[in-house]
């Protein structure tokens, strides 16, 4: 029991001090679970939006799958990415395995779909409001789409925020593409297994408390959103 706690109070000091090894991993987590997450953003959000709003042949087939690729197993895609960016792969020429960028595309792929269904239903059920009101004024549909996207924003807030949860919280993709690199790939949730393999607890507790903290931090930000929205107007 002693043992727990020596290793929790080093975890605290780790953090408290500022230590440069645990600063670095959360620094690379955040740049590419951010970067990953606002490229997801761009994609996710305009093609959740189309998918709600115009009608096409295969629009079902496509809500359909962007629902089923919202549990994508997070090794499947690392496998894809690592396939596609491996040597023998078609994009091997550029050399991104075992870079940052290779882990960005990973959770990219992971979250963009998770994305996109959210903001499908916003969008879906905003349009399904407003629909009427819209066209009464003759306002066109990518006119439309534009609308709705801005006054839907602290909704679509609250879906990018849930995928820089799941961007963050990712172990299986970014650890196939990215190989878990000191001072290169080496992220929170990567260390955290390494470290613990190794019998380094206390480095993997504070790295735990870290992301934990960032956890609840994305969490009660997206609470707040909820609350200060008008009731029945998650916007």
């Amino acid at each position: 029991m002693s043992d727990i706690g020596s290793a929790f109070a080093t975890a605290f000091a780790l953090i408290v001090q500022g230590d440069t090894h645990l600063g670095e991993i959360v620094l690379l987590s955040l740049q590419v679970s951010v970067g990953a997450v606002i490229i997801a953003s761009v994609i996710g959000l305009p093609l959740g939006a189309a998918v709600a709003m115009f009608r096409f042949p295969g629009r079902s087939v496509i809500a359909v799958v962007l629902n089923a690729l919202m549990g994508l197993p997070p090794v499947v895609v690392g496998l894809i990415v690592y396939l596609l960016l491996s040597r023998a792969g078609p994009f091997g020429t550029l050399g991104l395995l075992f870079t940052p960028t290779a882990m960005v595309i990973a959770q990219i792929v992971l979250v963009t779909p998770l994305i996109a269904a959210l903001a499908r239903q916003v969008i879906e059920d905003m349009w399904t409001e407003y629909e009427e009101q819209l066209r009464s004024f003759g306002t066109s549909t990518g006119r439309s789409l534009r609308v709705l996207l801005w006054d839907g924003r602290y909704s679509l807030l609250i879906v990018v925020l849930a995928g820089f949860g799941r961007a963050i919280a990712e172990v299986g993709a970014v650890m196939i593409v990215g190989g878990n690199i000191d001072h290169a790939t080496r992220v929170m949730t990567t260390a955290i297994a390494l470290e613990v393999s190794k019998g380094d607890i206390a480095l993997a507790l504070g790295l735990g408390i870290v992301l934990v903290a960032l956890s609840i931090a994305v969490n009660g930000v997206a609470f707040v959103l909820r609350r200060t929205v008008a009731p029945g107007r998650a916007r």
